[in-house]
């Protein structure tokens, strides 16, 4: 079998074929199909289905080419994935939404249709929890909503939080006062707020105080108004810990819960905060828990190949 897509200009075709038809020599071996392009028009031959997957995936590449310009091997892979269930425009659409724009002029925009629906789950939400593995934008992704609400003054600050929980290492042998033994632990909340702001406006506003950054601790005995809170590392509360997170925010406040349960790094015996706020918070009004899963890993390619050899070997170790 054999079909056509015609009517898509140089650019695109460019975009979406790669450097040296690297895209395309991923899509042929996926989807066990032939790919040429000549004069403009695009011929895809193969079993039927095999074409058909092809043919939506081309389309979608193509239609968030329009936007996006250049196309790497990741997004490839990740809408060979969804073009068997996804329609074209649902896909496109979904990765076309800009959050913010980052202090270099980048625009941040969803790469998974996952990712779309997590900050739609914000959005709606109160409280919001966002849960999957490592490499999915769960943090990343609500720092930039957290950005560009205080861009929009719907909120006076930005409270970003993570328990300081040791994986392996002391915080004793670390040097200085506390302040500088847990900055380790907030780094790549520090990370994600300088790409969006810049040195200068996040150093300026962390002397005014609209953007705080601490441990969890530090969160007793406040109640959070008119704040966009994040925590992340939720894995590593106790349960008496989410609970007092949970109940610090004020009026016209939103919070956003991050983590990875399968990375909990509490002593033996001790129950995680978020896999016990996700069982009894799942039926709470304006509370929305979203779930990522391997798919939606963004970082390197090799992060979803040792996702997958950690599972790998934990079924193995259960049977």
């Amino acid at each position: 079998m054999e079909k056509t897509i015609s009517g898509v200009d140089v650019d695109s075709l460019s975009s979406v074929f790669g450097a040296f038809d690297e895209n395309i020599e991923i899509i042929e071996k996926e989807c066990l199909v032939r790919i040429v392009s000549r004069d403009g028009i695009v011929s895809v031959t193969g079993e039927k289905e095999s074409v058909e997957h092809a043919v939506n995936t081309l389309q979608s590449l193509f239609e968030i080419a329009k936007t996006r310009g250049i196309i790497d091997t990741q997004t490839v892979k990740y809408i060979i994935s969804l073009s068997s269930c996804q329609s074209v425009d649902d896909v496109a659409r979904a990765l076309d939404e800009c959050i913010c724009i980052t202090s270099s002029g980048r625009p941040i925009k969803p790469k998974t249709i996952s990712q779309k629906k997590y900050v739609e789950c914000i959005n709606k939400n109160v409280v919001s929890f966002g849960v999957g593995p490592a490499g999915t934008g769960k943090t990343y992704l609500a720092v930039a909503l957290a950005v560009t609400a205080l861009k929009n003054k719907q909120l006076q600050k930005i409270i970003l939080t993570r328990p300081a929980v040791e994986a392996g290492e002391s915080l004793g042998f670390l040097p200085g006062d506390l302040q500088n033994k847990v900055d380790p632990y907030l780094r790549p909340l520090y990370d994600a707020l300088f790409d969006m702001l810049g040195a200068d406006t996040f150093g300026r506003y962390m002397e005014k105080g609209i953007i705080e950054i601490a441990p969890l601790a530090y969160m007793r005995g406040r109640t959070l108004e008119n704040s966009f809170i994040i925590l992340d590392e939720a894995q590593n509360t106790t349960i008496e810990q989410m609970k007092m997170f949970l109940t610090r925010f004020g009026f016209n406040s939103k919070i956003v819960v991050t983590g990875d349960v399968t990375q909990v790094d509490l002593p033996h015996g001790k129950t995680s905060g978020l896999i016990h706020a996700l069982k009894i918070l799942s039926d709470v009004d304006m509370i929305g828990i979203h779930t990522f899963d391997k798919r939606d890993i963004v970082r390197h390619a090799l992060v979803q190949k040792i996702v997958n050899a950690y599972e790998n070997a934990q079924r193995k170790d259960r049977q």
